[in-house]
């Protein structure tokens, strides 16, 4: 990147690197797993049998709570029948047509795919028996313009075990961080064309990993269910907190669209032509034998191409789901962005549970995690 930035320094008038898209996933690690299910209904003093009406019971106070903002701030609770719908689109349409600068926009409810749990008969052992099954369920979406974060949504599951994912963009984030700033800039959907400061606003991209992320996630959850701790009052039903998709961006912000279009083929062609698939492999974490090739046991997929968008030429390496690539954006922008769709082969420690707090390495917190995003060292939650 210091070549890069060396090499052109007259044509590029800044860069920033930080979060683009960012998809974190809460978890009640009692409730995720078989065991740990069986020991809440045991407590709870709840039979197989009545299981589904306790279920009902839960899910109704979480469905109340979930909406509860929604009626308290006059706000549409709107029903989508249909996957197609995209949320999104729908979400900014309401915001623009009632005009809403900050809070809840909406709330969104949907029926869709999740692991939950399901009592039947077992025909061995004529015994009913508690599964973690792959089922349909009706999830809420608060749709939020967040004094943090900026636009962005949370989503509750409001069946056992009750996951969470919030959704945040770490532009739309910066650019919150500016305005309070006083930075002045040029913003074009989620990536700037001008920054009037760009080194003061890389630090407040890098301020963002210093966050402390179980505070602000635990806050955005409570508002997702601000009944959380009366429902299951008397259990120490916390959540934790992990990292299930992220995008990391790099934008090379040049003088004008001619500026860049002067170079951009060279970069491309470089692209295509210089990194090879242990290369791939190396840029994303996975370790090489001596020899500089592929490891002989490894039975994934490495693959690179080329894609004529409308608005140029995209290159992109891909190792299995996740991905690293090179495209023009906004005519003046150069973005290398770094996508993990699939965290499982990058591991980190944490803290044994219900231990004494340390672990082999010190990254204990979701903060010093993401910090690893930019390595792709991404932990996964192992339920």
């Amino acid at each position: 990147m210091n070549s890069l930035i060396q090499k052109y320094q007259e044509k590029i008038t800044g860069v920033l690197s930080g979060f683009d898209r960012l998809i974190l996933r809460g978890s009640i690690l009692n409730l995720a797993y078989l065991e740990g299910m069986k020991g809440y209904l045991s407590a709870s003093s709840v039979l197989l049998k009545d299981f589904s009406a306790h279920m009902q019971k839960i899910t109704g106070k979480v469905k109340a709570a979930a909406t509860s903002i929604a009626y308290a701030n006059q706000r549409p609770v709107v029903y989508l029948e249909s996957p197609k719908i995209c949320k999104e689109e729908e979400a900014k349409a309401i915001m623009e047509k009632d005009r809403i600068e900050d809070g809840l926009i909406c709330i969104f409810k949907a029926v869709e795919p999740c692991m939950s749990y399901k009592v039947s008969p077992n025909r061995q052992s004529k015994k009913l028996v508690l599964q973690l099954l792959p089922r349909r369920c009706t999830h809420i979406y608060h749709y939020t313009i967040d004094p943090v974060f900026g636009y962005m949504y949370a989503r509750i599951q409001t069946w056992f075990p009750f996951q969470i994912q919030i959704y945040i963009n770490g532009r739309e984030w910066l650019a919150r961080q500016m305005d309070k700033d006083g930075i002045e800039y040029i913003r074009r959907d989620n990536c700037f064309t001008h920054v009037s400061k760009p080194y003061l606003a890389q630090r407040r991209l890098d301020k963002q990993l210093e966050i402390n992320w179980p505070n602000a996630l635990n806050r955005l959850a409570s508002q997702l269910n601000p009944e959380h701790q009366r429902i299951f009052r008397g259990f120490d039903f916390e959540y934790y907190w992990s990292v299930h998709q992220s995008e990391w961006a790099t934008d090379f912000m040049f003088k004008d669209q001619a500026s860049l279009d002067d170079i951009y083929p060279s970069l491309i062609h470089h692209g295509m032509t210089t990194f090879k698939s242990p290369d791939v492999m190396r840029f994303f974490g996975r370790r090489l034998p001596t020899s500089g090739n592929i490891h002989g046991n490894f039975d994934g997929e490495v693959t690179s191409d080329i894609k004529i968008r409308h608005e140029g030429v995209r290159i992109k390496h891909r190792l299995g789901r996740n991905s690293l690539k090179a495209y023009n954006k906004e005519g003046s922008v150069f973005r290398i962005e770094g996508t993990i769709n699939d965290a499982s082969g990058f591991k980190v420690y944490r803290p044994k549970q219900n231990g004494d707090g340390r672990c082999r390495s010190n990254h204990t917190n979701v903060s010093a995690r993401c910090k690893y995003l930019k390595t792709g060292k991404v932990e996964r939650l192992q339920s």
